[in-house]
């Protein structure tokens, strides 16, 4: 495989370092990377810093792009440092634990500003501020791959492949989960994991002391009795509150059926409470992963705002829905998950409306008829698309706080919000993740 030496221009999101390769240099050192006729040909390579030099082999070429494999640091960045996780590079979960954690940030945010300017040709006149994480053990939720055969490894997959990576520890986890990771890995070793098994789970509580397992099954397996690995691993584990096997369907598509679940010890859903306020959050529900920054978010996102009518669009178990239900006289919440759905209705008071069908479906329905004083939206990495951002403009909020986690949809949401009006008059970034790629941003739009 050839080498080639390259500088690295920036970091872009995505976890990889871009460089640049002329179509002269290419031809010169590795033939089989096909330039772009004319132009520089761009080269993207992990785990590596802007000004670094370094050796990388190419393992993926594109007519428009190439990606490489970093081989040896030429010229090392000052602002390098030590992972604090002996897996780092071997692992796919985490991107940037070679980066000082005050220097990822910086890195974030001018990756966000970036892809606003590119994608949304919005140049900003504010400033981004950001709300960083303790850089480890901030994870309250984390799933793990499961192998029994032919000997019992538990882990996350090698970047870029379903290779499993067999690990002992995960830095980013909080204590608890990393206590019935090791737990998992002695029943395992003794033979107690079921092979139907493909995936654990385990979520924790708000103050780590007691955990949620869902235990997912493997496509086609045989339905099997799981209740003595059930009852094993609470013996094993006394932070257990409840363990859930769910079933793995033909189909994860949008609209597909719901998992069948099976308590097979303590309850099927766990109390997390967050800055004063208590969720019911059943196993298999979405709900946020970073356990220090979600009083930040609610203070972000809801504060001390008060009104007649807030809509929550994409509500997920009425993370915002809660507290804005003790400053509006009215709520309505909208989540098209049937699960979350049920938590959601068990965690409003009387005021909050529930209504469980799609953001597009309900904004269609109540086309013209309701006039919200604020909107948060916190949709998934699809962002709100098209149809629910025109929907949005014609309700004449006063406000609209867009939660979103992919900047790349933010950018393309935040460009049509602009062409009917609206206007950015906060812009944040909350690090959920820190160590990886991603970029949770929170906006306050607002127009006249």
């Amino acid at each position: 495989m050839k080498r080639l030496e390259l500088t690295i221009e920036k970091l872009v999101y995505g976890g990889d370092g871009l460089a640049r390769l002329a179509s002269e240099t290419v031809a010169a050192q590795s033939p089989s990377a096909v330039s772009v006729a004319g132009r520089a040909k761009t080269i993207f390579i992990p785990y590596v810093l802007p000004g670094e030099s370094v050796e990388a082999a190419i393992v993926e070429d594109r007519p428009g792009f190439a990606r490489a494999k970093l081989e040896r640091l030429l010229t090392p960045s000052p602002l390098r440092t030590a992972p604090p996780c002996q897996y780092f590079g071997r692992c796919g979960g985490c991107h940037y634990q070679h980066i000082t954690y005050d220097e990822q940030l910086r890195f974030k945010s001018e990756i966000l500003r970036e892809t606003l300017r590119r994608t949304a040709k919005l140049d900003l006149a504010i400033d981004i501020q950001t709300h960083g994480s303790p850089p480890l053990n901030y994870r309250n939720r984390t799933r793990f791959h499961v192998r029994t055969k032919p000997e019992f490894s538990i882990g996350y997959f090698r970047p870029g492949s379903h290779e499993l990576l067999p690990i002992r520890e995960c830095p980013i986890s909080s204590a608890l989960i990393n206590r019935g990771l090791q737990q998992l890995w002695s029943l395992g070793e003794a033979g107690k994991v079921p092979a139907e098994i493909g995936e654990i789970e385990l979520f924790a509580n708000g103050i780590d002391e007691r955990f949620m397992v869902e235990l997912y099954l493997r496509a086609g397996s045989n339905r099997t009795d799981l209740s003595a690995f059930a009852r094993d691993l609470a013996a094993a584990t006394p932070g257990s509150h409840g363990i859930v096997s769910f079933e793995r369907l033909a189909s994860s598509a949008p609209g597909a059926a719901q998992p069948k679940s099976n308590v097979l010890y303590g309850e099927g859903s766990m109390t997390y409470e967050v800055a004063g306020e208590s969720y019911r959050v059943s196993a298999g529900a979405f709900f946020q992963t970073n356990r220090f920054l979600l009083p930040r978010v609610l203070e972000l996102a809801v504060g001390q705002r008060a009104g007649r009518l807030a809509l929550d669009l994409y509500a997920g178990v009425g993370l915002f829905a809660v507290p804005l239900a003790r400053q509006y006289e009215r709520v309505v919440a909208v989540e098209s998950s049937p699960l979350s759905a049920d938590d959601l209705r068990a965690n409003v008071p009387a005021n909050v409306k529930v209504s469980p069908q799609s953001t597009e479906a309900y904004l269609t329905a109540v086309a013209g008829t309701l006039r919200p004083d604020l909107i948060i939206a916190d949709p998934p990495r699809a962002g709100l698309g098209s149809k629910v951002c025109e929907q949005v403009s014609k309700l004449g909020a006063q406000e609209i706080i867009y939660v979103s986690c992919d900047p790349a949809t933010f950018a393309r949401d935040l460009k049509q919000l602009a062409s009917d009006g609206w206007s950015i008059a906060e812009l944040r970034l909350i690090d959920l993740f820190p160590q990886t790629f991603h970029i949770e941003a929170c906006t306050v739009l607002t127009r006249p």
